[in-house]
């Protein structure tokens, strides 16, 4: 398998923070699971591949265009035959320029993007796979988003301070940094809150135990620390409260993870 990875038009770049490509060859099954990441994602099927998850008690055929929302807790996936997918990876708040309803109601399940925009998308699903190269493909995507984001002009204000909020709570990975955070912006709590979850999917909590949880992702990979370390660099309080987040958002324990290091997670760090 094989990833490619692309940088949005710059007027995009605040939203969505790459293109990739992900190709295959052969007919080879294929099952991992996915991990939360803090971000969601759109994803074009462009070949003859066929994609399931694990949604309401079996596995689902994922749709031909697919919109992934947050991801919350381990998601099993698999796959069968030769792959070309294009993906879009947003940021924490980006797919707000594509979507008018609350984040929250896609949690945890991946959609049909058509069901939810419309034509248009179909539209663009045909012409991605009309278009004689990458580059021209990645061309048609800045296209439409930038047409998403000049409809969507009216929430650009609030979905910068979004953005700024999400960063300062990334600046301060202790457990109890929220308050000062909404101190910082001269909000409450509450709407703090309530501004994030609208327009991530996420409560700040759960964004800031994300964020943990890929930062400590990314050390393992690493492997350059020890497992206690690696639990003081990302945050957490003790090698207990570092387990127990793992676990809850992979299954696995961190030595258990380590030692089965899957390439869909690891493109997730990226």
């Amino acid at each position: 398998m094989e990833f490619q990875y692309f940088h949005p038009a710059g007027i995009l770049a605040p939203y969505i923070r790459y293109y990739y490509v992900f190709q295959s060859k052969g007919n080879a099954a294929y099952e991992d699971t996915v991990f939360p990441s803090g971000d969601m994602e759109v994803i074009f099927n462009l070949g003859n591949g066929v994609w399931e998850s694990f949604q309401n008690n079996g596995f689902q055929k994922n749709p031909s265009i697919e919109l992934w929302g947050q991801i919350t807790k381990p998601l099993q996936i698999r796959s069968s035959g030769a792959h070309l997918m294009l993906g879009v990876r947003f940021f924490t708040h980006g797919t707000s320029i594509l979507l008018d309803d609350e984040i929250g109601i896609f949690n945890d399940q991946v959609f049909n993007l058509a069901d939810v925009m419309g034509k248009d998308t179909r539209d663009l699903h045909g012409r991605l796979q009309e278009a004689g190269s990458i580059h021209a493909r990645i061309a048609l995507l800045d296209d439409f988003f930038t047409g998403k984001l000049m409809h969507a002009s009216g929430r650009q204000e609030r979905l910068s301070k979004v953005a700024h909020i999400l960063t300062s709570i990334t600046k301060d990975p202790t457990e109890n940094n929220i308050g000062r955070v909404a101190g910082t912006f001269g909000i409450t709590t509450r709407y703090l809150h309530k501004l994030v979850y609208q327009h991530t999917g996420l409560s700040p909590k759960s964004f800031d135990k994300i964020h943990r949880f890929k930062t400590s992702l990314k050390l393992i990979g690493e492997n350059k620390l020890p497992l206690t370390s690696i639990a003081y660099d990302a945050g957490y309080f003790d090698q207990s409260h570092f387990i127990r987040d793992f676990k809850s958002f992979t299954g696995l324990t961190p030595s258990a993870y380590l030692n089965n290091l899957s390439a869909v997670n690891q493109m997730m760090l990226n």
